[in-house]
Parts: structure tokens; sequence; C-alpha cells
């Protein structure tokens, strides 16, 4: 497992990202695909809340169903009743898991963040070196 943690002094936000066995990664974007469709119970309404296309919401989604136990999301197809989405009670699970180590990582490094940030130039990263 390799945890990823990227954060931003501009926006003050930090994005952790969890790595397991090379390929299988959960991390703010899929956790907000999965919020995304558990609050709208729709792929399409998912992609234009974050910016993204039906069939990149649903390229993630397939990602995840086959890298967990159980399938993370199930997809209706449309009909008289409409189609739609939802998380399973693995999704749930996954997204409350991930949520909760995202603000443990985040309580973890606001005592030590600002003073690192503090001790790296304002202009660093931005002059080609």
């Amino acid at each position: 497992m390799k945890p990823t943690l990227t954060t931003s002094s501009r926006d003050d936000k930090t994005r952790f990202r969890v790595e397991i066995k090379h390929a299988v990664a959960i991390g703010p974007g899929k956790a907000d695909v999965l919020e995304g469709i558990a609050e709208t119970g729709s792929i399409a309404e998912t992609g234009r809340r974050l910016g993204m296309s039906y069939q990149k919401i649903w390229s993630l989604v397939a990602d995840m169903n086959a890298d967990f136990v159980e399938p993370l999301v199930t997809k209706q197809r449309g009909g008289a009743s409409g189609g739609g989405a939802k998380l399973t009670p693995t999704g749930e699970h996954v997204l409350k898991i991930y949520r909760e180590i995202e603000n443990d990582a985040q309580r973890a490094i606001a005592k030590r963040l600002p003073e690192l940030v503090s001790l790296i130039r304002p202009d660093a990263g931005r002059e080609p070196r």
C-alpha cells in the first residue's frame, strides 16, 4: 500500500490518494464520483457536476467495480422508470472509509504542514532549473 498526500498552499487543500497492489487506487477523484452517484443517483449528473464526460465517469466506476471484491456501483438502464446508478453497500463502505482516511490525514498533517510550507521559497517550482 502506498499512500500519497498532495497539498497546495494556494488553496489550503490536501488531497489524499491510496494506491494498493500497484494499480488499485482510490483518491479524491474516485471518491467524488462515488459521492456524486450517492447524491444524484445519476452517472450523467455526476459527470456534469464534476466537469467530466459520462464515459469518463463510467470508466472510473468500471475500474472500481473490477478492483474491489464486490461492485461499488450498480447501474440500471433507462426505460419506463428511467435509468440510474446507486452505490452498493460495499460502495458506501469504501466511500466512508476513504473519507475517514482523508480526515485522519488532514488532522495529522495540520500540525506540521504550516512549518514545512514556511520553509519553502515563495517562487519555488516556478523557475526553470
